[in-house]
């Protein structure tokens, strides 16, 4: 069982939560954060060599996303381009080709092992969709995308992996390819997620920033700090809010807070 609500008030910590995390101030050290950032790529292609397609589950759309797609459609059977910014190895894209036949789909990845795992996948149609490798802090989406040419992009999972002071040079680079009026549909780790209530210490990089033991590496949204990030971009706030969950383990009596931050932005 789980329960979910949404909100712009971030999770509070029990008394526990909030001592482990004032414990653990110690940075992971200057040296290895840049060792960190030079093998940030290989470090991901490393992970997608050791899990292959297995790892994350497909995600067949919320209907939160869905009406998104819908809602954008100026009439039912609109053909809509979108852009997966971060795509791994497709459990978004190929869910989303399926359920909707009128859609033509940029995808792109950090690591040349998960645009490979795309391109092998059964379903993969260049027809359809158009995958290829990118850096999204430098690399421009401009050499593979038209200008001003995509209905929604998505950024599900995908900048919490990046550095926060590179961070705006994706949103800068997405800018370019999305329509005016259009849309960025946002889904992130939030602050005090179970996820970073994990950590050990000597894993942290910064404010709301960790590594995990694999060398990627996790960055947790508060609502100001995300909303600041697009709107320095020039993009405008449509929705931006909390979603906590509560997971519940009855077998091993676990209950786990997942705290994620859902967010839409547009492009004036």
């Amino acid at each position: 069982g789980a329960f979910q609500k949404k909100g712009h008030s971030a999770r509070v910590l029990s008394p526990e939560e909030a001592e482990k995390l004032s414990k653990d101030q110690v940075l992971v050290s200057e040296f290895k954060q840049l060792k960190l950032e030079k093998e940030a790529q290989k470090n991901w292609d490393l992970f997608y060599k050791r899990n292959s397609t297995n790892f994350f589950k497909d995600r067949h759309w919320t209907t939160r996303e869905f009406q998104e797609l819908k809602a954008c459609r100026e009439f039912a059977d609109q053909k809509l381009t979108i852009l997966e910014a971060g795509c791994g190895v497709g459990n978004c894209l190929f869910p989303l080709l399926e359920e909707d036949q009128n859609i033509f789909a940029y995808a792109c990845d950090f690591s040349p092992r998960a645009v490979e795992y795309v391109k092998k996948n059964a379903l993969y149609s260049t027809e359809r969709c158009k995958v290829f490798q990118c850096d999204l802090t430098k690399d421009d989406l401009l050499d593979n995308i038209p200008a001003d040419s995509v209905d929604v992009v998505t950024l599900i999972f995908v900048l919490s992996a990046i550095h926060p002071d590179k961070m705006h040079l994706v949103l800068r680079n997405i800018y370019k390819v999305l329509k005016p009026g259009k849309c960025v549909l946002f889904r992130d780790y939030g602050l005090y997620d179970h996820a970073m209530l994990r950590f050990k210490s000597s894993s942290k990089l910064g404010e709301n920033f960790y590594v995990r033991q694999d060398g990627t590496r996790s960055y947790f949204f508060t609502e100001e700090f995300l909303s600041q990030l697009f709107k320095a971009e020039g993009y405008e706030q449509v929705v931006n809010e909390y979603v906590q969950r509560e997971t519940v383990n009855r077998k091993e009596d676990l209950r786990v807070p997942r705290v994620f931050l859902q967010s839409k932005f547009q492009k004036p």
